[in-house]
């Protein structure tokens, strides 16, 4: 069906209500969506009760947070029709907070409204509250230390570097066991690596496979609410993320429509503001290497071999068990290419198993990297000056033959001379001050 039919059929999505139930090991949240004339969703997530260190919390201010929660985990099963009403029952939004909601579904949303030809504005879809409203609860919990958010790849593998020694927790979306494989090298204890389960309803997957709309949701935006209720429950001060800058750029070139869009500084930075104003002032939600290019990141992972055989980026074998480099998707890729500059053969052999640049399979994908097709992967991959930084640099020091998508840069492209590219730093980020230095430190030993 056409996105014109379904909205004709489905006009409605319905959050209706939410529940926290305790069980003898679990924390569980359990949520009822409907799609109108459709379907029923009841998806469930839980934490376990060992990992709550806040014994005196505030049951209506974590229902709150658990309401929230709601409003981003909807998304997954709102987009099966993109209906244009979403009629939310089970709590309270002001006109202000629903502004907020309004733009991450829409930026959030935009590779699916982009891949379906979607055509909306941020505006469009309506939200009908239909709830009573209630005091505002800001919960005033002192904190301390860090929650450092671990998803198996490069970057995450640096800030846990960073902070090493600090007062260090790590947050798991269900864990794959590279995940705890990297903590357990970081030195984190295993009662400090805490883990958020989320299980999709099934009837979602059943939908997926049947003439109903598909496509990315902002799975980071679901992470800032999961750790943030992790962070209340323990009392942390810092969630520390592993964004870097380049996850600002547009994925379809000339356009607001971004891949990372939750991993954006735009997202971070109204995370931020809505959780100072809604939630706590105590906790701080921020990215560590939000100063950095991905290019910066690449050659400080350089520097720590230990996560080297561990470390995974690729989403397409994270499906796979044990999860391997399928070596032919937009992220494996981008990784080998960065790599390449800052590593030698047999180390990146090890990682990956094969060369990547020497694949002329990879063409396409290639040039999609370096920009020559006006839309970008739709994947998590750094800057096109990013790519072309590397692939300059690895030109310029090779002394050998070079693999196929080296020659077909330096027969179609110029090689890029950026003065101080591994030097700066930008300065549109939310790091505290002290973690800023640690940053600039880091950096200042390799370049």
């Amino acid at each position: 069906m056409t996105h014109a039919e379904l909205i004709e059929k489905y006009p409605s999505f319905i959050y209706h209500s939410y529940k926290i139930i305790e069980d003898e090991d679990s924390l569980n949240f359990h949520f009822e969506f409907e799609i109108e004339n459709l379907a029923f969703f009841r998806p469930k997530s839980k934490i376990a009760k060992k990992d709550i260190l806040n014994k005196e919390y505030d049951k209506k201010f974590l229902e709150y947070l658990v309401f929230h929660l709601g409003l981003v985990e909807m998304l997954s099963y709102y987009k099966l029709t993109a209906s244009k009403e979403i009629v939310i029952k089970a709590g309270y939004l002001s006109a202000k907070q629903v502004k907020f909601f309004q733009k991450l579904l829409y930026h959030g949303l935009g590779e699916f409204f982009y891949t379906n030809n979607i055509e909306t504005h941020i505006d469009d879809v309506k939200f009908l509250i239909d709830a009573k409203e209630e005091e505002l609860r800001l919960s005033d919990a002192k904190t301390s230390g860090n929650l450092i958010l671990v998803g198996g790849g490069k970057d995450s593998c640096v800030s846990l570097e960073l902070l090493k020694g600090q007062e260090n927790a790590v947050f798991l979306h269900n864990p794959k066991e590279e995940m705890r494989k990297i903590a357990n090298i970081a030195e984190i204890a295993d009662e400090k690596i805490i883990v958020f389960e989320r299980t999709l309803d099934q009837e979602l997957l059943n939908l997926n496979q049947k003439s109903f709309l598909n496509g990315h949701t902002p799975l980071s935006a679901l992470l800032a609410f999961e750790s943030y209720i992790i962070a209340y429950l323990r009392n942390i001060k810092y969630i520390v993320l592993s964004n870097e800058s380049s996850a600002n750029e547009a994925t379809v070139l000339g356009t607001d429509i971004n891949h990372q869009y939750s991993k954006s500084f735009d997202f971070e930075l109204d995370f931020a503001l809505y959780t100072k104003e809604y939630f706590s002032k105590e906790i701080h939600y921020f990215s560590l290497l939000r100063s950095l290019n991905e290019y910066q990141i690449t050659l400080l992972f350089s520097k720590y071999p230990k996560y080297h055989s561990i470390f995974k980026s690729c989403n397409l074998g994270s499906k796979k068990t044990p999860w391997i480099w399928c070596c032919k998707c937009s992220k494996c890729l981008f990784v080998y290419i960065l790599l390449y500059s800052l590593l030698n053969p047999k180390e990146l052999r090890d990682i990956f198993g094969e060369d990547l640049l020497d694949n002329p399979e990879n063409l396409s994908t290639f040039k999609e990297i370096i920009g020559e097709t006006g839309v970008k992967p739709f994947d998590c991959v750094g800057t096109i000056e990013d790519a072309k930084y590397a692939l300059s640099k690895s030109i310029k020091n090779s002394s050998e033959e070079l693999p196929y998508l080296l020659k077909y840069y330096k027969e179609h492209h110029e090689l890029l001379e950026l003065e101080d590219y591994e030097h700066y730093l930008n300065k549109e980020h939310l790091i505290p001050e002290d973690f800023e230095e640690l940053v600039s430190k880091e950096l200042a030993k390799y370049v």
